[in-house]
């Protein structure tokens, strides 16, 4: 999947769940440095950061796709 794609879902589906960066980096144990730079397309999320994301976010991780 395309980077940008992914990191605009994300971003999307967070704001949708009205959670906050902080919130969701306290939530998942990322730190919010580095969800930041997911969200912005400038790092890739491991599988394990995309499944601790998508379980906080109660989503699938077919939703990010």
């Amino acid at each position: 999947m395309e980077n940008m794609q992914l990191a605009r879902r994300i971003r999307a589906f967070r704001k949708l769940k009205g959670v906050t960066q902080q919130s969701l980096a306290e939530q998942t144990g990322i730190s919010l440095a580095m969800l930041g730079m997911i969200e912005r397309g400038t790092r890739v999320p491991t599988e394990e950061q995309l499944v601790r994301i998508a379980d906080v976010l109660a989503i699938s991780l077919s939703e990010f796709k």
